[in-house]
């Protein structure tokens, strides 16, 4: 492959043509969402800057959605995804949102172990909010940080949205300017560890996204059926983009996904 088909196979604003937008209203949804939900915001889990959740509870006992944001590892934060919290809120979940500190800042081995960071202090928090059990979701890069601590004694279940579970082919690719992803961060791929969780997972992703992110989702629904790991394949007609339109409508795909899961 030429550079700039290698490129384009990870571009998904590229891929999309109105993805400006889409990202645009996404963020302003997210901005009304969080000014309405003002209650629990900013919660540190550790000293980094970045190091924060938002927490929105829902009903006494009743399930916790963890959605971790994406943008590539190195933009986006938990602001521009509130709305996320939208659709399972409306069931009274209670949903959390963390952020992490971007590359190339740190490098992919610490993102990867600040959400285990994250996922500690939510633990030690669960009988403050009052949640039940857990559902680790992720969209993009954040499906890569959720599916790498399934593993995690909080999640009971996983919803992997959109993600890229093999980081070795973006050394190829423009993205290696941002990331600087070095041998030991291509080891914490998805797909290039072994599987040590039991627990029921829907990997999901668009009919319209770039075949390498659809590859990836086949390749760790195959690669977790091969362990003896539950998995479901769900293909939504969508792109990158508006596949999470499906997690902020209560009645929107992903969002009955996440009710079947717990």
């Amino acid at each position: 492959m030429s550079q700039a088909a290698r490129d384009a196979a990870y571009n998904n604003a590229a891929a999309v043509a109105d993805s400006a937008a889409l990202n645009a209203a996404r963020r302003a949804a997210s901005a009304e969402y969080r000014a309405a939900h003002a209650g629990h915001l900013d919660l540190p889990y550790g000293p980094g800057a970045r190091q924060k959740w938002d927490i929105y509870p829902g009903a006494a006992g009743a399930p916790c959605l963890v959605f971790i944001h994406g943008g590539y590892w190195f933009m986006n934060s938990r602001e521009d995804f509130a709305i996320a919290a939208a659709g399972v809120a409306a069931h009274g979940w209670t949903v959390a949102l963390p952020s992490y500190t971007l590359a190339p800042a740190a490098s992919l081995t610490e993102i990867v172990a600040e959400i285990g960071l994250a996922l500690d202090y939510l633990a030690g928090a669960q009988a403050e909010f009052g949640f039940g059990k857990v559902v680790l979701a992720g969209w993009s890069a954040g499906a890569q940080l959720a599916a790498s601590w399934l593993h995690h004694e909080l999640p009971a279940a996983g919803l992997l949205i959109s993600g890229v579970y093999d980081l070795g082919p973006l050394t190829e690719t423009y993205l290696q300017e941002h990331l600087r992803l070095t041998p030991a961060d291509i080891a914490t791929s998805p797909l290039r560890r072994p599987v040590t969780d039991a627990k029921p997972t829907i990997i999901a992703y668009g009919h319209e996204e770039p075949a390498t992110l659809v590859t990836d989702s086949n390749a760790l629904h195959e690669h977790r059926l091969a362990a003896g790991a539950p998995s479901q394949l769900m293909p939504i007609h969508a792109n990158h983009f508006t596949i999470l339109q499906e997690l902020t409508a209560p009645d929107g795909l992903l969002t009955k996904a996440a009710l079947t899961l717990v």
